[in-house]
């Protein structure tokens, strides 16, 4: 009897001293996890049956780093209270053009961080990709190569996750508009469904836009191969949550909302742009080109401007298909898999700055004709009163606000073939189990990597 009373002195004794212990490590891990939720930190216990996704999104402004943590069926799990980790810095890889290892070093506070939110166990096996957008494109030479080969030096020495050389590049037009597809129809719950239950993704940004939605069998079946040189193939098969799909995606290099303003610029020379706001005389810079930014004397006309601007986006190029979009591209034919059409990014961005949606609904239904009749207003306002007609509006964007929104309706109505009246959603955020998460391409890149049966982009 003695003796076991011993041991059950001895048994309370070491539960106490767990007690007091315990706390104390977690609160070390708090210190050099402080960007990840103390919630997370003291209840996670990572099983065989989490997986994890470290996704670098290295644009021309500036370097993001997104974690993902799905469990085995590929659903969302939280990191802490959100369904991310994120964490960002400035400016982006193309600013280092002549420090390729200053460029790699920019993302190691990221790296860090990122790496930490990963349990230890598991880092090993949890992959990551670094994808490069339109700033180190423009980049001349070999230039955007040796930093890519930089970064790819950082995780190879300095990381523990599952990386592979191939991980770490300049995405292709297929990937940029297949990612972000698979992005918007992951939050929607529309993956693993038939391809007819899927939307339609158009992403305007910066540099280029893409279209991407998914056809049927037989249409990929009679898929044309592209012609252009930037192309090898419209249309990749992709298995994501256990079911096929044929996926059309098509990225149009130089027709992002920053790069057309330099195309309808270049149109009119130095002789007055119709696009320009009334008022305006300034300049601007898109890939190493500065241009001038002046109206004509004529002053702002949207009917000229829809001329120029339906010039720029090339309609009347060489095109040896059927159905086609703009400056010579197949359109995919259509079908189910584009009658629900999702309209990402800038799209979502200028119908904020034109006060066209209410900032705090991050998802709205919008019909074309809306950004056509939204520019009929600024393009009637002169430089003087544009501030306070639009107080959303950054100073950078302000004489080009007219530019922007024919642009958007034209590109829709006719670069797209979407009827003017008929709606689409354009997107900031996806309400996703009660979160609003964003509509961006790394999380179709996390769900893409993480796919027990790889798609062709990543063989």
């Amino acid at each position: 009897m003695m003796k076991c009373g011993w041991c059950a002195l001895f048994l309370i004794f070491i539960i106490t001293i767990c007690t007091v212990v315990a706390p104390a490590e977690s609160a070390r891990s708090l210190k050099y996890r402080r960007n990840v939720s103390p919630n997370y930190l003291l209840i996670s216990s990572s099983t065989s049956t989490e997986k994890y996704a470290v996704i670098f999104d290295a644009g021309s402004t500036g370097s993001r780093v997104h974690v993902f943590r799905f469990d085995r069926d590929l659903n969302l799990l939280q990191i802490g209270n959100d369904f991310e980790f994120y964490l960002a810095t400035s400016p982006g890889l193309s600013s280092y053009a002549d420090d390729p290892d200053a460029a790699a070093q920019s993302l190691k506070p990221l790296l860090d961080q990122a790496e930490a939110v990963v349990p230890q166990e598991l880092r090993p096996q949890t992959p990551v990709r670094v994808g490069a957008t339109a700033g180190l494109r423009q980049l001349s030479g070999d230039t955007s190569e040796r930093i890519l080969q930089a970064v790819r030096e950082l995780l190879k020495s300095q990381s523990n996750l599952y990386y592979k050389a191939e991980w770490v590049s300049i995405l292709d037009g297929f990937q940029e508009g297949s990612y972000m597809w698979v992005a918007i129809n992951y939050l929607l719950g529309n993956l693993g469904q038939e391809y007819s239950s899927t939307v339609g993704v158009v992403d305007l940004g910066g540099g280029s836009v893409q279209m991407a939605y998914a056809i049927s069998e037989e249409a990929a079946q009679n898929a044309p191969k592209s012609t252009l040189e930037e192309d090898d193939e419209y249309v990749q098969e992709k298995d994501i949550k256990g079911t096929k799909y044929y996926l059309y995606a098509h990225s149009y290099l130089n027709y992002g909302l920053n790069a057309i303003r330099a195309g309808i610029l270049n149109l009119t020379g130095g002789h007055g742009n119709p696009c320009v706001i009334n008022g305006y005389q300034g300049t601007y810079e898109y890939s190493g080109e500065v241009y001038k930014v002046s109206p004509p004397p004529s002053g702002t006309s949207i009917r000229k401007c829809l001329a120029v601007t339906r010039k720029a986006l090339n309609l009347d190029a060489n095109c040896p298909y059927n159905n086609c979009t703009f400056n010579g591209v197949w359109s995919g034919g259509g079908g189910d898999g584009q009658k629900n059409l999702y309209v990402a990014s800038f799209f979502y961005d200028t119908a904020a700055w034109a006060d066209i949606v209410d900032q705090s609904t991050t998802s709205v239904k919008i019909r074309p004709m809306v950004y056509l009749a939204a520019a009929k207003s600024a393009c009637a306002t002169n430089v003087n009163d544009i501030k306070a007609k639009y107080p959303h509006l950054e100073d950078r964007n302000m004489p080009f606000l007219c530019m922007d929104l024919v642009y958007l309706y034209a590109l829709l109505v006719d670069g797209f073939d979407i009827d003017p009246l008929e709606e689409v959603t354009a997107v900031q955020k996806i309400e996703y189990k009660g979160s609003e998460i964003g509509a961006a391409w790394p999380l179709g890149c996390a769900v893409d990597v993480l796919s027990p049966s790889k798609s062709h982009l990543l063989d």
